[in-house]
């Protein structure tokens, strides 16, 4: 077993804890970023100036009547900023831009001594606008040639030599909606000026250090002159990795020009019209499976709806590429990717970074084609599962391919899937208008940043003449638990109780350079830099006790806070131990650092081996369809997860069964709209609050509900044996989807095959109902967005 991933004796990772905040959170005791305000005097409040167009040149911008509204201090336009005005690490996100990209565009901001002044001073100031042509919609943008950023090409194997040997081909196509975060808490920041000059942020960001670097490049500051600090956020899922860089900008211009502190704090309708969403995506797709229904070939283009800048959409796309082959081995292989730029906000990250759209693409593929081979949907999956010796189409060699089939079986067996089949068959031979059907999805989820510089952390550690320890490492705590992971792992790493250790705010003063916390890589990361602290502070204090206790350091043992020399009584407790070092003048603080070793990836080539391993998951869907409305409920869900050792199997299990929720979400409930229309309203975004956006509560969770941790997987060159878990859970929801359409299915002749929309909301499975009645034929529904064209095309056979 390696050094990193072996456990020490009576260690406290392992141990079912609660979150670290959980009696905070229930209690409302948890400081969140815009909670400081009240803490902070002679705060100004800032609102943005939106221009309610989709597409335009900005041809005058008169701010003078808002300064005549009472209460208005400042507003803040491009001419106020001293360095660079752009938000955004490609350079094509004006923070005050001269030409609105998207309904609802900040052009200005407006300060003001409360924020009902600052509302109305905002809506003083005139803007005067040269309308442009807009694209809304992936289908205008494609038809337009509206596309930028970069456009790889992963191939494998011999595509045409691989079709002309398959004995079924299907085409297809299939357009998916986009999806909002919707975190409880709004982007929000707030910042001041200390009296060295030192410009000091509160920022709800995932990734302190980029916030850090885009509010010095705006002010033209070094990044020395920046701190920026996370209490926690309420929530990000990746909407706060890149987009709150704009508005900490915002408070920290403020801040330096007023002299006083400054809040930015969106309200729900700002920030669903102002931040970007989970990238919806188009794809068109050509398949050939063997007689037997193996994959032959694959030939796709993916097409992301990447908004009106760059973002995150490269990085994204080329997930979604890495992650079109999910659990199934596809010897030859041409997908290509590319990014629509359309009048709508940036997308940008949201949990799973175009890995649940790769793999929704092939999952789609294997449900509408398994009716067509013959085959239970069940058995097609298995029999393309990865085997030993399989790469995937990009070159990376499957490591423990057998855990897809053992998560499988294991999930067989829990779910009773052979005698729940029949019975599903018995009822719904009973009920001519309801109809019940139980699908299984499997996933395999790439772990690591695409970008390779990025898989870096580092961590801070402290320990006290007392005994106490204070850490500090680079991630950021959304809710997630990484920073219950990260005491654990200080606790088990030092060998004290976990009492003894407590974890400071993140903050870029004191780790500097980290990675956002994204990628499913906070407790990969940031795990190994805080062990690796701990590791260099016990290996000085070893040697201190085997002085102390007349025994060589390689023979003491540090465990529950008491040093004890292996084969004897001598011991000496953690309290004395660090008093006495100290007093030698042995340093007790320590820097760690960790880089993820073995990646190597070409962007150029599309080549490489970019994930440090793969978890791997499993999950059995049952639902029931009412035939007259398509209305739906989840009766019941069985889960097996791989999340290596866990470090913390109560915290694991919570986001296993958050993941699925809000894959669920996206799958089925949450239908973005935008104004595809000609009127003045063009480019609006039509659900701009929970009364018209719906997001999934407790009457849509699984009426029954199973998650458990694969045993016995122990990860090698992972923190403590264990893997990450915050991404791959969501796409296990796969099987909610599929399950659907097979009910919907189930209202036709035997092996007819259907096509569901996605989101599959009750309309949409209405539709599928009516298909399968029909004998299959294509529906005519509407694409997520209202385009009013089928959203997915019929899948035809040439074989």
């Amino acid at each position: 077993m390696s050094h990193l991933s072996e456990r020490p004796e009576k260690p406290v990772v392992g141990l079912p804890l609660p979150h670290e905040s959980a009696g905070l959170h229930v209690t409302g005791a948890a400081l969140y970023t815009d909670d400081l305000v009240h803490r902070t005097k002679d705060v100004l409040h800032a609102h943005p100036v939106q221009v309610m167009k989709a597409h335009g040149t900005i041809t005058a911008l008169r701010t003078g009547p808002a300064l005549a509204v009472p209460g208005v201090v400042r507003v803040l336009t491009g001419a106020d900023v001293p360095g660079v005005n752009d938000a955004g690490m490609k350079h094509d996100e004006p923070l005050f831009p001269d030409t609105v990209m998207f309904h609802g565009h900040a052009v200005a901001w407006v300060l003001a001594e409360t924020l009902e002044a600052a509302r109305l001073g905002a809506a003083a100031v005139e803007v005067e606008l040269d309308e442009k042509p807009s694209v809304i919609t992936l289908r205008e943008a494609m038809a337009a040639g509206s596309f930028h950023g970069a456009r790889p090409v992963m191939e494998s194997g011999d595509v045409d030599a691989g079709f002309e040997d398959s004995a079924h081909v299907f085409t297809g196509e299939f357009q998916f909606s986009d999806q909002e975060h919707f975190y409880l808490e709004t982007h929000a920041a707030l910042a001041h000026v200390d009296e060295n000059g030192q410009m000091f942020v509160q920022s709800s960001t995932q990734h302190p250090s980029e916030t850090q670097e885009i509010v010095a490049h705006v002010l033209g500051l070094h990044s020395h002159e920046v701190t920026v600090q996370c209490l926690r956020m309420g929530g990000g899922f990746g909407g706060k990795e890149m987009q709150p860089h704009g508005f900490a900008a915002i408070a920290a211009l403020g801040a330096r020009l007023t002299g006083r502190p400054v809040r930015v704090r969106l309200n729900r309708t700002q920030d669903l019209t102002m931040s970007g969403k989970r990238h919806g995506f188009h794809a068109t797709w050509r398949i050939g499976f063997d007689a037997e229904g193996r994959i032959q070939a694959l030939d796709a283009t993916l097409t992301a709806d990447g908004g009106w800048s760059l973002d995150l959409s490269e990085p994204v796309v080329a997930r979604a590429l890495c992650h079109i082959d999910n659990t199934y081995w596809i010897p030859n292989a041409r997908v290509t990717g590319r990014i629509a730029k359309t009048n709508k906000v940036s997308n940008t990250a949201f949990r799973g970074f175009g890995g649940p759209q790769g793999m929704l693409v092939i999952e789609d593929i294997m449900g509408r084609c398994a009716p067509l081979l013959g085959l239970d949907p069940m058995e097609l999956r298995e029999r393309n599962f990865y085997r030993q010796g399989h790469s995937t189409p990009y070159g990376q060699r499957v490591l423990h391919p057998e855990r897809i089939s053992t998560v499988w079986r294991q999930v067989q067996d829990d779910a009773r899937i052979g005698d729940r089949r029949a019975e599903i068959a018995a009822f719904n031979a009973a009920h001519p208008h309801t109809k019940r059907a139980l699908a299984m999805t499997g996933i395999k989820f790439g772990i690591s940043f695409n970008l390779t510089a990025f898989n870096q952390a580092g961590a801070l550690v402290l320990v006290y003449k007392d005994g106490s320890v204070l850490i500090n490492h680079g991630g950021t705590e959304m809710g997630q638990g990484l920073h219950t992971k990260m005491l654990q792992v200080a606790a088990t790493t030092l060998g004290i109780p976990l009492h003894k250790v407590r974890l400071a705010p993140t903050r870029t003063d004191k780790v500097p350079n980290t990675s956002a916390t994204a990628a499913s890589a906070g407790a990969d990361l940031n795990g190994a830099a805080v062990k690796n602290a701990c590791e260099q502070i016990r290996e000085r204090l070893l040697q201190v006790a085997g002085t102390r206790l007349g025994a060589n350091a390689s023979d003491v043992r540090i465990v529950d806070g008491v040093a004890r020399v292996v084969g004897s009584d001598a011991e000496l407790a953690w309290d004395d131990l660090v008093r006495t070092a100290y007093f030698q003048r042995v340093q007790l603080s320590a820097a760690g650092f960790y880089r993820t070793e073995g990646l190597h990836w070409d962007a150029k080539v599309f080549q490489g081996s970019p994930f440090k391993y793969f978890s791997y998951g499993a999950a059995a869907a049952e639902v029931e369809v009412d035939g007259f409305t398509g209305s739906y409920r989840i009766r019941r869900v069985d889960i097996v997860h791989d999340v290596g050792d866990s470090l913390s199997p109560m915290i694991d299990i919570g986001q296993v069964e958050g993941g699925f929720v809000q894959g669920a979400g996206w799958l089925t409930l949450e239908d973005l709209r935008w104004d595809a229309g000609d009127g003045p309203n063009r480019g609006r975004l039509l659900t701009q609050a929970a009364s018209t956006y719906k997001l999934p509560s407790f009457s849509e969770m699984p009426e029954e509900f199973n998650v458990r941790l694969l045993e016995n997987a122990t990860e090698e060159g992972a923190v403590y044996g264990s893997k990450a878990v915050g991404e791959p859970p969501l796409m296990l929801a796969f099987s909610v989807r599929e399950a659907l359409r097979q009910a919907a299915a189930a209202f036709g002749p035997d092996g007819v095959s259907v096509e569901l929309a996605s989101p599959a909301t009750p309309e949409a499975v209405y539709w599928a109902v009516e298909s399968a009645r029909a004998g299959g034929t294509p529906y005519g529904g509407r694409t997520p967005g209202g385009s009013g064209v089928p959203a997915e095309a019929s899948v035809l056979s040439n074989a």
